[in-house]
């Protein structure tokens, strides 16, 4: 059985990016030939999102060739009242209720809850008696993994709260195949249980926050095989840092210039641009090169930050002149050079001010 597995899409609008996004997942579970499309919480941002959104997602869910199972996330637990028709869909609400329509394989939901540790632990123990060992058993699950070293950042926007902390240890005497989480924004990643099983977070399937950077991934996989990251072409920041050396042949735009050739086209760039100049070489002052770089970032680029500073005065002085002159003399590798170079030029820029 072939299964698709993302989590926290966060949908707020009809027909935004992020619910492009999900049509576009519907799409690449159609086309890889899927029978599982896999949600582990935050499919909504809030309770009246799904409210607003839910007769839209009765068309998108419908016809699709595959089931549909997702679980409520810490966003949107609220979402899934009682009776309430999402289309095909299954959502799983309680641990003890299973999805069992697949011959060798049972779906476990352990949907967000405000619970600690111990509660969790206790909640999963029930499943020893439950959970059959001629089955591949797969627990779909929403929060956070404490094994793993993150940022509380590495949540989105989600303060220093604690959302439903588990070990791996936790799941050490189950029989548990795969844990196919949400909850962790920035990237896909993946752990091994003592038993030879899985824990994959998917990572956000778009861009939630600036600080989920770089091309997006979905976990795509055969069951009884190793998850698989699925690079996504969706809407996704990305992170330009620019560094000039007014020591190497390559002029600044030619530099920022080779930085977007090859950007993804629905990169959104926050830019940063750092390191030193020597105008007189360049032919142009820092505030023409701050013009040219946003021409050259046009239309890509939602943040830029400028940290570069002009150091004409100081290459031009002869104390320096002479500091890189018995430097260039020297057998040091040329990173080497480079660092003492900055050091020297941090130093005099200080003692001028």
């Amino acid at each position: 059985m072939k299964i698709l597995h993302t989590a926290d899409i966060h949908l707020r609008e009809y027909d935004d990016e992020r619910w492009k996004t999900l049509k576009e997942l519907i799409e690449i579970g159609k086309k890889e030939k899927i029978e599982l499309f896999i949600i582990s919480g935050d499919l909504f941002d809030k309770g009246i999102d799904a409210e607003n959104l839910k007769p839209k997602i009765r068309d998108i869910f419908s016809n699709t060739g595959f089931k549909i199972i997702l679980i409520p996330g810490n966003h949107d637990k609220d979402s899934y009242k009682s009776g309430m028709y999402f289309g095909e869909v299954k959502i799983l609400s309680d641990l003890n209720s299973p999805f069992d329509e697949f011959k060798d394989t049972r779906i476990w939901g352990l949907p967000f809850e405000p619970i600690k540790g111990e509660d969790i632990f206790n909640k999963l123990q029930l499943l020893k008696n439950n959970i059959s060992p001629d089955k591949k058993n797969i627990l779909l699950y929403h929060g956070e993994l404490l094994d793993a070293f993150f940022s509380r950042k590495d949540f989105g926007d989600e303060g220093e709260e604690r959302y439903m902390p588990v070990k791996l240890s936790y799941f050490k005497d189950l029989n548990i195949d795969y844990i196919l989480a949400g909850h962790f924004h920035k990237n896909f990643d993946m752990w091994t249980l003592e038993n030879g099983g899985y824990f994959i977070y998917p990572g956000s399937p778009i861009s939630i926050t600036k600080r989920e950077t770089g091309q997006r991934k979905i976990n795509i996989f055969e069951v009884g095989e190793l998850p698989k990251e699925y690079i996504l072409d969706t809407p996704h920041y990305e992170e330009v840092d620019v560094k000039f050396d007014p020591f190497k042949d390559k002029g600044p735009l030619e530099i920022v210039k080779e930085c977007f050739i090859n950007l993804h086209s629905k990169a959104k760039v926050i830019l940063k641009v750092r390191g030193f100049i020597n105008s007189e070489n360049i032919g142009m002052s820092e505030e023409e090169l701050v013009k040219q770089i946003k021409k050259i970032s046009s239309g890509k680029c939602i943040e830029d930050y400028y940290e570069f500073k002009d150091i004409r005065m100081i290459l031009e002085d002869d104390l320096f002149k002479n500091f890189r002159e018995k430097l260039d003399h020297t057998d040091y590798e040329e990173e080497k050079k480079m660092q003492m170079r900055e050091i020297a030029i941090k130093a005099m820029m200080e003692t001028k001010l």
